[in-house]
């Protein structure tokens, strides 16, 4: 990245501009570039981190962290990949050394996924409904605890395979684990949400650890302060 800043109005760095567009301008040290990318890249990348360490705080130092490390390394960046698939393992990686006990391995026996669709409750297979007391966002909170509590090695297939739409070999590339290992960590996490979530709520995940509004700005605000001292825009 360039040391001077482009103006910050900029239309062809906006939510219309292709991923490719927003790297090209933030190499060439767009404002506007960057905090597009940001602003996209932020609920993604949050989930992640978030499925990996122990706190809405330390998910976020782990995605500025990534943030930082990724514009610093745009040279380095040769598209290989989507920059989207880059900086996700970029916040993988960094998330792992965040958690900075060792936890033993846990051996994950292979099991049989002819039912693991119907291991967990979601809207439209049935059941009964929430109590009308409840509402959308206290379920959302009773999903996030629940998604919280769950291990490490099994809270982070489970956002990247659910919340975050990867498929089995995606995930088991962006983990560098086995694509059985894959599978049988997520029929795990599902049956343990399962305990934790089929007598008081039937709601999806989509939602949950969610990182918008004045949080997405905020950590735009950040990264652009931290790259201006860094001399990168």
């Amino acid at each position: 990245m360039t040391s001077q800043m482009k103006p910050l109005p900029n239309p062809a760095h906006d939510a219309t501009t292709p991923e490719a567009g927003l790297v090209r301008g933030a190499r060439e040290g767009n404002e506007a570039a960057v905090r597009e990318l940001i602003r996209r890249l932020n609920p993604r990348l949050f989930r992640v981190a978030r499925g990996i360490v122990s706190s809405d705080a330390e998910a976020e130092d782990v995605v500025q962290d990534a943030y930082l490390a990724a514009f610093a390394k745009l040279d380095s960046f040769r598209g290989e990949a989507s920059f989207t698939t880059w900086i996700t393992r970029i916040t993988i990686n960094g998330a792992k050394m965040e958690r900075r006990r060792d936890r033993p391995y846990e051996a994950y026996d292979t099991v049989a996924e002819d039912n693991a669709s119907h291991i967990l409750t979601f809207p439209g297979q049935g059941g009964e409904p929430v109590e009308a007391s409840i509402g959308r966002s206290q379920i959302r909170a009773l999903a996030e605890k629940a998604v919280a509590d769950l291990p490490p090695d099994l809270r982070v297939v489970f956002i990247l395979r659910e919340t975050e739409g990867l498929n089995t070999a995606e995930t088991a590339k962006a983990l560098h684990i086995n694509p059985i290992t894959v599978k049988t960590r997520l029929f795990r996490a599902r049956r343990r949400l399962r305990t934790a979530l089929e007598e008081q709520a039937r709601g999806g995940f989509e939602a949950i650890f969610p990182f918008d509004g004045q949080r997405c700005v905020h950590m735009a605000d950040r990264v652009v302060v931290a790259l201006k001292d860094l001399g990168g825009l």
